[in-house]
């Protein structure tokens, strides 16, 4: 077989290319599976060896021209298509700058994240439940039978059918009052130790300045062995100084009455008057300082870790509940919840967070647009 006349006309063909589709075919009709060179490849294996040794240079000389061709001449109409492309295109330097980008990210949102990453810090996971809850999980398993005066606490929106809940129990359905059934719900599902956070919103039937009928609530529960209120104090403490970005953060334990917490805290955290505001941090009992109420907090209740499938005798544990909104009026100087839900622009320039400012401990969690 003539290979330098094979050779020539393939170069030739290759040099004629007009475009990089035609090369590509070229490629496939020279180089492919069934392409004519790799055809001559292949009959190396019928050749004897004196015939291999002979054509088998010749072949792969063939090849090699041939690739380096293609290479070649398909290098050099991509650059050719690329100086046809930067002639025609141009920027007009002379135009406006174009408009800065819109809106912000709400502080709700943000601090859920500011949240997020503290709590991912202290080694907690994520954990979320239906919004539409069944009174089993919202009340029952949380120590709040039917009778139970701590119902009363709770302005609850009741669907008006009844259904069956997700364990089969016949309940009432509701818009869940808190994001406690997802203690529940994450002790039945996934046993002990466990150590989580269960963000989301929730519904009550209130509404003023600093109530709202739906608001934003973080749960947190703690199931592990040998747990003790000390764990619960030295977990808020770390979780507020890090939120607020202080040291000086001190907090005070009162007794108080929760039904799926024994003991049951109300945690203070003192506050300093600045310019007729309250600023988070001081001693909360020297002059010109005081104690807020911020969350309630507790051991949970034997009849609550039952609930959740757990030996009580084996697991032990803490929760905390805080409003996400009330966080960031605190920490982000608002003064009227319902401006949360109007949808004001002004106050979504004023008081949102630019996409970019993802909260983190090394540069800081809070930092405003």
């Amino acid at each position: 077989m003539d290979y330098a006349a094979t050779g020539t006309e393939a170069l030739a063909r290759i040099d004629a290319a007009a475009d990089l589709d035609a090369i590509e075919q070229l490629r496939i009709a020279f180089l492919g599976k069934q392409g004519s060179i790799s055809g001559l490849l292949k009959t190396l294996g019928q050749m004897s060896p004196e015939e291999r040794q002979s054509e088998g240079p010749k072949i792969h000389a063939l090849r090699e021209a041939v690739t380096v061709a293609l290479a070649a001449r398909k290098a050099g109409l991509e650059s050719a298509a690329l100086e046809v492309r930067l002639a025609a295109e141009r920027i007009d330097l002379t135009l406006p700058a174009p408009e800065t980008p819109r809106g912000t990210v709400h502080p709700v949102s943000q601090v859920m994240d500011e949240l997020a990453e503290i709590f991912a810090d202290l080694g907690f996971a994520v954990a979320t439940g239906p919004e539409i809850e069944d009174d089993w999980h919202n009340f029952t398993a949380l120590n709040m039978p039917e009778s139970h005066p701590a119902r009363a606490m709770h302005d609850t929106f009741y669907f008006p059918d009844e259904a069956a809940a997700s364990d089969g129990r016949p309940g009432r359905m509701l818009l869940r009052t808190h994001t406690s059934p997802v203690q529940i719900r994450t002790m039945l599902a996934n046993g002990a130790p466990l150590r989580i956070i269960a963000p989301g919103r929730v519904y009550r039937s209130d509404s003023d300045a600093t109530h709202t009928p739906m608001f934003h609530q973080v749960e947190g529960l703690v199931i592990d062995k040998g747990i003790h209120l000390g764990h619960l104090k030295w977990t808020l403490e770390t979780f507020l100084k890090a939120f607020f970005e202080r040291e000086d953060i001190v907090l005070r334990l009162r007794p108080s009455y929760f039904p799926f917490t024994e003991p049951s805290v109300e945690v203070d955290v003192g506050f300093a008057l600045v310019n007729g505001r309250r600023v988070l941090g001081g001693s909360g009992d020297a002059p010109g300082h005081g104690w807020m109420e911020l969350l309630g907090s507790g051991m949970v209740n034997r009849k609550v870790i039952e609930f959740g499938g757990l030996d009580p005798d084996e697991w032990q544990g803490f929760a905390f509940g805080i409003g996400v909104d009330r966080l960031a009026m605190l920490k982000y100087g608002m003064d009227d919840l319902r401006a949360f839900f109007d949808g004001d622009q002004r106050w979504l320039a004023h008081y949102g967070f630019s996409a970019l400012d993802v909260p983190t401990l090394s540069g800081g969690v809070g930092t405003p647009a």
